[in-house]
């Protein structure tokens, strides 16, 4: 494919995926209201699938640039096939909305509700085991390409002939379904285990390039590493808080505003895997990744310290409080904030430290000797034992195999070479 072509394919992906969003933003309006029998809960809300549109512009970024590499066509691929998975399920919301005002509803439907397992497949199989550079870490992995292929094959046609109810919509059969035959089931409870293994094995390969490639490689590694990293400790503590806080409630419905607003904040932390995959690919800003899992040590675990003891001082001072007058005061409340307020920057300032220490060694023993270097430099007067110093300094940071330091005499211009 030429370089032109590419683009024009690119671009119209996301052109369509456009379209597909702005069907689903008017499929929900349309639908908003009405609660469907049979759905479980409110309408499914269309906007909670704005993240996913990260996928086709990135991918047309990429594969408009370097279209040989296959990174960018799997994420066109994959948000096409998630906003139509989408459209197609607010089709037949809408049709049980309001029967008879759209055609096909239940077979449209059914032709698409396997659409899941490819989106899954390409993104947690074929771009992790492809990623960056398109190719596979080596020829070994070639089984598992064909394998996952064969798994995504066969759980389709399994669900596209799975009888009873077509997902969460209870009023509607599955009209390709093939009922009255067990194997049908045995085949769903055989099949679905080797989806999520495949996964679990591409990872593993992820973990393998890592060890094995360069220092430039292994920035790219750490790019879709700390996105898929953060997305998944966000999705690990909704699940964990819908064990202790269960509620019915979808995206659209009347749970806690903390419920909510950790829903869409692991939604949106999605959107970071293909920013992090175009970051890498296009190797934009490459080294800035270190800057940024730096930054999400140390205020991720500010924020949750601080949150412990906001929420220890405000239950310990309610209790004193009740003790003493028999009454909850906002002076609890009041006290904590101000706590946290002066708690910020010391404890900021000693994670910073904590972290540079345990996880950034080199760099803070490089720190440290430069600090130190500096509180000589103040003080010494000899000319002849600062270059000794400086060398020294340079040596010990960074590292170099050789270092030459030439001084310029001021008055006959000769100067004078320090080798280490």
């Amino acid at each position: 494919m030429s370089l032109r072509a590419a683009v024009w394919l690119a671009w119209a992906l996301v052109g369509l995926s456009l379209a597909m969003f702005i069907a689903n933003i008017v499929l929900y309006v349309l639908a908003r209201s009405v609660q469907v029998p049979g759905t479980g809960g409110a309408v499914v809300n269309g906007l909670v699938f704005v993240p996913f549109l990260a996928f086709p512009i990135v991918g047309a970024l990429i594969a408009s640039r370097r279209p040989e590499n296959p990174i960018g066509w799997i994420c066109l691929a994959d948000g096409f096939l998630w906003m139509f998975l989408n459209m197609a399920d607010l089709y037949i919301t809408y049709a049980f909305a309001r029967p008879g005002s759209v055609p096909f509803p239940v077979t449209s439907y059914a032709l698409t509700a396997w659409l899941w397992v490819p989106a899954v497949g390409l993104l947690g199989v074929y771009l992790v085991l492809l990623f960056p550079d398109g190719r596979l870490p080596s020829r070994r992995w070639r089984p598992l390409a064909w394998l996952s292929g064969a798994v995504m094959v066969l759980v389709s046609v399994v669900i596209t002939l799975f009888p009873g109810p077509l997902g969460g919509h209870s009023g509607a059969r599955n009209p390709f379904g093939i009922e009255g035959q067990p194997w049908i089931e045995y085949t769903v409870i055989v099949l679905f285990p080797l989806l999520p293994l495949c996964i679990l094995a591409s990872a593993f390969s992820l973990v393998l390039r890592y060890q094995r490639s360069s220092e430039e490689e292994r920035q790219q590694i750490k790019w879709i590493a700390f996105a898929a990293s953060a997305f998944s400790l966000l999705y690990l503590i909704l699940v964990v808080s819908s064990l202790f806080f269960p509620s019915e409630a979808s995206f659209a419905g009347s749970s806690p505003f903390w419920s909510n607003l950790l829903r869409y904040a692991a939604l949106l932390s999605f959107a970071g895997v293909p920013v992090a995959v175009g970051f890498a690919v296009l190797k934009y800003h490459l080294y800035d990744i270190d800057v940024i899992i730096n930054r999400a040590f140390v205020y991720g675990v500010l924020t949750a310290t601080l949150a412990l003891v906001y929420l220890g001082g405000v239950v310990s001072l309610q209790y004193l409080f009740r003790f003493l007058t028999g009454e909850d005061s906002q002076l609890a409340i009041v006290a904590s904030t101000l706590l946290i307020a002066a708690l910020f920057n010391p404890l900021r300032r000693r994670i910073q430290d904590f972290v540079d220490r345990r996880f950034y060694r080199k760099k803070y023993d490089a720190a440290r000797v430069l600090e130190a270097f500096s509180a000589r430099l103040r003080d010494e007067t000899d000319l002849d034992q600062l270059n000794g110093d400086l060398v020294a300094v340079v040596r010990e940071t960074v590292q170099p195999e050789h270092v030459a330091l030439w001084l310029r005499d001021p008055v006959s211009y000769e100067g004078r070479r320090r080798d280490a």
